[in-house]
């Protein structure tokens, strides 16, 4: 699977949801949902997010930045 740039996946290595931000190699590189530290994912190692989880990662950053944790 080579996600189209933008898209919203789940590295299933570890579990987080990232937004990807380019390919280099034969990586995906992905982005935390609003920001952060890029880290890299096997491309046989992410899969599309669903909705749901696409919602309950903006809610949770929504509740971080109402808390002041992010800017």
């Amino acid at each position: 699977m080579r996600p189209a740039v933008g898209a919203h996946v789940v590295d299933t290595v570890t579990g987080r949801i990232g937004v990807v931000m380019g390919h280099e190699g034969p990586y995906v590189q992905l982005r935390p949902y609003g920001g952060g530290c890029e880290w890299d994912a096997e491309p046989e190692a992410v899969r599309q997010a669903t909705a749901a989880e696409r919602l309950r990662e903006a809610m949770a950053h929504a509740r971080a930045r109402s808390r002041g944790e992010v800017p």
